[in-house]
């Protein structure tokens, strides 16, 4: 219920507010979906042999030319992961797939989010080597950080909107409500009742 600032009489905007909500949490979903596809192509490529053997590579390559005083981060890290290089390229691609299955069904937003983005920061300052500023001709910053961007701006537009459309939680919170704390950021008010988009 709003007043009219001229004629100072009353108005329902609900109906309109409530469409537009709708509308936003629906293309909000599509993205999260279509973020999902690119997560689940690159999860797809992780389960390569290829990757399973390469990874502490890929690591030492991130390590090459960097200023020496990230040293000390990059070879901790290498030592922490040469004992067991499989595990580690196995644990990788089970978080990528997980996080992409999360993604395209909207299962476990919150708890996905929270994972994806800190995923995201950790292969951006270890295999992606903080994007490679650090280095003669570097021209671009990495690709993780924008994934963590991404999913920290679906876990924003999820506070702000409530649950995406096309999305898992909804029936599941519709039917067990305490799964709300591991779905969403949103409040009570911004989450749609009984799973409706």
């Amino acid at each position: 219920m709003f007043k009219d600032p001229v004629s100072n009489k009353a108005w329902d905007n609900s109906g309109k507010e409530d469409s537009a909500r709708k509308n936003r949490q629906k293309l909000v979903g599509g993205l999260r979906i279509v973020f999902g596809l690119f997560w689940l192509m690159d999860a797809l490529l992780k389960w390569s042999p290829a990757f399973f053997h390469e990874y502490v590579g890929l690591l030492k390559a991130a390590a090459a030319g960097q200023p020496p005083w990230l040293h000390p981060w990059f070879h901790g890290w290498i030592a922490l992961v040469s004992p067991h290089p499989d595990m580690w390229a196995f644990l990788t691609a089970l978080i990528e797939t997980v996080t992409a299955l999360g993604l395209l069904l909207g299962f476990a937003q919150k708890l996905g989010y929270l994972i994806g983005s800190l995923f995201s920061l950790a292969i951006w300052s270890t295999a992606e080597g903080f994007g490679g500023p650090y280095t003669p001709g570097a021209t671009d910053i990495g690709t993780s950080i924008i994934d963590f961007l991404v999913f920290v701006y679906l876990a924003a537009m999820q506070y702000m909107e409530g649950l995406p459309a096309y999305s898992l939680d909804r029936w599941i919170i519709a039917h067990w409500t305490p799964w709300r704390k591991i779905a969403t950021f949103a409040t009570d008010t911004t989450v749609s009742p009984a799973g409706k988009s």
